[in-house]
């Protein structure tokens, strides 16, 4: 089957895969740019649990104040080296998760972090919250995509929220 550029091109905004990456998952799904997108994420996803053991000990803290000044956050995000922690894929996504903290006040970054070890909700948990820019993927779905682009670990060290009026019990 022939595969146009066009169709590439559209599968690469779609996904922010590498043009090759792109024609092979339209070659194998036959030119369909929904399943080829599939298999770019699900090869992705693979690609982050492979680096999910390697060292991340760079990054970046990243701050947002909410409009108004009354609420904002400070997130940790780790990456293994200073040359990701400086590309705008990898800012970008600091920025992205210091507002989601912001916006949905999360109280631990994952359950095994939860504190004193309690059971808590996915929406207490933020990289299992629905992402607050695309709700259909969740907040570790998007760091996962961001680890495929940049082809490093990434880890989200830790967070804090501040609000005005607000003691750390209240949120």
């Amino acid at each position: 089957m022939q595969i146009t550029t066009d169709a590439i091109r559209e599968l690469r905004e779609l996904t922010s895969a590498g043009l090759m990456e792109c024609k092979r998952a339209l070659q194998e799904s036959g030119g369909n740019i929904e399943a080829a997108a599939a298999r770019l994420r699900g090869r992705g996803y693979e690609i982050a649990k492979k680096k999910e053991d390697r060292v991340a000990r760079q990054g970046l803290v990243e701050a947002y104040i909410h409009t108004g000044g009354r609420i904002g956050a400070l997130v940790e995000v780790n990456c293994e080296s200073d040359f990701v922690a400086r590309t705008p894929d990898f800012k970008d996504l600091a920025h992205d998760l210091a507002m989601q903290v912001v916006a949905s006040s999360p109280c631990c970054v994952s359950r095994e972090d939860s504190p004193d070890g309690r059971e808590v909700a996915d929406e207490q948990c933020l990289l299992l919250q629905p992402y607050i820019k695309d709700p259909s993927k969740t907040v570790g779905d998007v760091v996962a995509e961001v680890v495929t682009r940049v082809r490093e670990n990434i880890k989200v060290g830790r967070f804090v929220r501040f609000e005005l009026g607000c003691d750390e019990q209240d949120g």
